[in-house]
């Protein structure tokens, strides 16, 4: 089967839509499917194209039935609203081209990941004329989460965006998404229930699980066996409230707590001189994807902030590694959001912004080695009965098959 995919986001990024992209594509590709792929360079979470990687020219990469096509896309070293709508409709633009290229290669089915919005146009217009099955696959509600969490200021031209949405949605032959409250949100905008998918994201809970030994990055941050790790990983942006941590190291800095802050994001600087005078907190850069299972097993407890109302517009990619790896997470998320419903069994969840009782719950946990260690038991037996990579991937390429058919 032929698989065409519009994704800006793509490996080799390690966190968010990227690293979703990548792996389901090395899947499809190794069960025979000839897939080709439109994306940006990777760029993501660091927003800095990544060395070897060129901003302003295409690219072409070939594996084994696999055909990569970069495009060229702006990014701003202090992404804004509007700077995220020019970085994002550079893409669109530039890619565009390319995709409708693929009509001549005769796709039976194009996938668009969203976000951004942005790349649906040339998707539906490459799926119509090449007579391709078309899905749109959502991991997180883009339009939704620029406004509601401020990150687009402009109300005027909310009605006229949702109307866009709407519309666009409406041409895709199937709508996927992540999680159960995410489906809720597509019946909300108006898409038929026959044309919803649920592909949830994954783990490969063979490579990420809870280690016997203690994890070597103990020794290497001269972290000393009796602290307790709060781990925070992934994406600093303004979708997090990361500040949480902050305020929550700055009351726990007299406990044995070590507090671990890694990744990248538009927000880090900010966060970083938030914590300038911290001596609990250590800042360190995503770490390597085949040091990731050992990386995460250095937590006894992860951390995962949220800003209200994000919960069920985004689903974070990085609670899957959190769960495979048998650790406690301590969340902030409204009550009956997705994330609320998958934390309330393996850990502990507290309202978004409560930083207080965020901070109660880092401390309860850090004192109490028994609970800690039940919670991560539940965790892992909700990655292994939930999140199986191929379990998902395999039911995946079944719907693929019977909307080609």
């Amino acid at each position: 089967m032929k698989i065409l995919l519009i994704s800006t986001n793509y490996s080799p990024e390690l966190t968010g839509v990227g690293k979703y992209s990548g792996e389901m594509i090395s899947w499809l590709a190794e069960r025979g499917h000839e897939v080709r792929v439109v994306c940006a360079p990777p760029y993501y979470p660091q927003w800095r194209v990544g060395k070897g990687y060129s901003s302003w020219k295409f690219q072409i990469e070939n594996s084994l039935n696999k055909k990569v096509y970069r495009c060229p896309l702006w990014v701003p070293a202090k992404p804004s609203g509007l700077k995220r709508l020019i970085h994002l409709a550079s893409f669109a633009f530039s890619s565009l081209p390319i995709v409708l290229r693929q009509i001549i290669w005769r796709p039976a089915v194009v996938i668009c990941v969203e976000p951004p919005l942005f790349n649906s146009f040339g998707a539906i217009i490459a799926g119509k004329l090449s007579g391709a099955k078309s899905i749109l696959h959502i991991q997180d509600f883009e339009v939704d989460a620029a406004f509601e969490l401020s990150i687009v200021r402009v109300k005027w031209l909310k009605h006229f965006v949702y109307g866009v949405e709407r519309f666009l949605m409406n041409r895709f032959d199937k709508v996927s998404t992540i999680s159960e409250a995410m489906l809720e949100k597509l019946n909300k905008k108006s898409v038929d229930p026959v044309r919803q998918i649920f592909l949830p994201n994954w783990v490969d809970i063979t490579s990420i699980y809870p280690l016997e030994t203690v994890s070597n990055y103990r020794t290497e941050l001269s972290i000393s066996p009796n602290k307790i790790v709060a781990l925070y990983s992934g994406n600093m942006g303004e979708k997090q409230g990361l500040e949480i941590v902050i305020q929550a190291a700055k009351e726990l800095e007299s406990e044995n707590i070590q507090f671990i802050m890694c990744g990248s994001g538009a927000a880090l600087e900010r966060l970083r001189v938030l914590a300038m005078d911290l001596k609990n907190i250590l800042w360190l850069p995503l770490q390597p994807l085949e040091r990731l299972n050992d990386f995460l097993n250095v937590a006894d407890i992860h951390l995962l902030p949220q800003q209200a109302g994000a919960a069920d517009l985004v689903m974070p990619s990085k609670l899957t590694g959190m769960l495979a790896s048998g650790r406690p997470i301590i969340a902030t998320a409204d009550i009956d959001t997705q994330v609320e419903k998958v934390v309330r069994e393996c850990g502990v969840v507290v309202a978004p912004g409560d930083s207080a009782e965020f901070l109660q719950s880092i401390k309860m946990l850090s004192e109490n080695v028994e609970l800690r260690d039940n919670l991560g038991v539940k965790a892992r037996e909700y990655a292994n009965n939930n999140l199986q990579y191929e379990v998902i991937m395999k039911k995946f390429e079944k719907e693929l098959l019977e909307l080609v058919r």
